[in-house]
């Protein structure tokens, strides 16, 4: 016997949200979902878009692919982009959401999993919201489904009394479900989505029933590669998976690129200056990030010691907006390498023994002899060595 939920519509104008011109959502949610902040641009690609669909999708896949990279349609409108990197590595995440394979978006910390995800589950479904966040303490109720307890002991056992996952109720719904940091959930609890992914089914052994999947569910994890030995993938589980590998950004202009255009969104929702007042210090940051993250300097001369931190472009994307912060409320509202060098000595001096040293020893032989980074110097020396 097969149950399913009934299908919930998503309102763009949940919690307050009120698409903008811009395709970026004013609104005062601090963070509007991706398919509300971005209702705009989706709805254009909707309406714009006669590509073949699979069941239940919003969009076709080239025009969830378009949604991601950007692009211009025929109509002038513009689609920002979501994410910098390789068309096929993206082309090969929406092709695989269309087909019976779940998609694990693998990386480094930082190189934009979560957002990749987020931005694909609204684009595909109009809904990012059916999430399951993966942590040491992720209980098996969170992928399958929990009771309603005063329900339960009112009445025992009934499908009111049940309470849905995300995960089951995207499979009810023909959605796409989202599960962050699968490496972080432990490992028998991680198998609860195998049969899931191989039968498309869910067993709800306590009332006789199942709930079958229906055309459009698909599922998508994230995980960070440097979690190996942390809780493992089981062989069963990620043959389930089409493993897409999210690279760090090839370039520093990429990563450039990526940090602008995510802290000016970012920058907006708070009030903060305007991004192009500050690019000189954004590509220093990304530079420093960038030399220590590689172990050598820019022009290939340097060798140079790695601190046990990651340096993400999503830790840059942080000293950034904090350097904005400190420039508008401390300062004249311009980045200047005062305001950004707190942060980066922050996220470089993680171990305060061996990353210390690490710091000095580019700061000494790197950034004091580099022309034109004088300032950046004094400024990290009085940030504290």
């Amino acid at each position: 016997m097969s149950v399913s939920a009934e299908p919930t519509s998503v309102d763009p104008r949940r919690n307050g949200s009120v698409p903008a011109d811009t395709g970026a959502a004013r609104t005062d949610t601090l963070r509007p979902h991706a398919e509300h902040a971005f209702a705009d641009e989706l709805t254009a690609l909707a309406a714009q878009d006669d590509r073949p669909r699979p069941a239940r999708w919003r969009l076709s896949p080239w025009a969830v692919a378009t949604y991601l990279l950007g692009g211009t349609l025929p109509d002038g409108t513009v689609i920002t982009p979501k994410y910098v990197g390789p068309r096929r590595v993206v082309e090969v995440a929406v092709t695989t959401l269309a087909t019976d394979r779940a998609l694990l978006l693998l990386g480094v910390p930082g190189t934009a999993k979560t957002w990749v995800s987020e931005h694909l589950a609204a684009a595909v479904s109009g809904d990012s919201t059916l999430l399951v966040q993966g942590t040491a303490g992720t209980p098996e109720e969170a992928i399958r489904y929990g009771w309603n307890y005063a329900r339960l002991l009112a009445h025992g056992p009934s499908r009111d009394a049940l309470v849905p996952s995300p995960v089951m109720r995207a499979m009810a719904e023909g959605r796409t479900a989202r599960v962050e940091e699968l490496t972080r959930i432990p490992a028998d609890v991680q198998d609860s989505l195998i049969t899931i992914l191989s039968e498309r089914t869910l067993p709800i052994p306590e009332l006789g029933q199942e709930v079958q999947a229906v055309r459009g569910f698909n599922l998508i994890a994230t995980a960070n590669d440097r979690d190996r030995g942390v809780n493992e993938l089981s062989s069963a589980l990620r043959r389930r998976f089409n493993t897409v590998v999210l690279p760090l950004p090839e370039t520093p202009e990429a990563e450039v690129d990526i940090v602008t255009r995510r802290v000016e969104q970012i920058g907006r929702s708070l009030d903060l200056p305007a991004v192009p007042d500050g690019v000189d210090e954004i590509r220093r940051v990304v530079t420093v990030f960038r030399e220590l993250r590689d172990g050598v300097t820019a022009d290939g001369r340097t060798k140079l010691k790695s601190p046990s931190g990651t340096l993400s472009t999503a830790e840059a994307i942080s000293v950034v907006t904090g350097g904005l912060a400190l420039a508008a409320h401390f300062g004249d509202g311009v980045l200047r390498a005062g305001d950004v060098a707190a942060g980066v000595l922050g996220a470089v001096v993680r171990d305060p023994a061996a990353d210390r040293v690490v710091w000095q020893e580019y700061l000494e032989t790197v950034v004091r002899e580099r022309d034109g980074w004088s300032d950046f110097y004094r400024a990290c020396r009085e940030a504290g060595v």
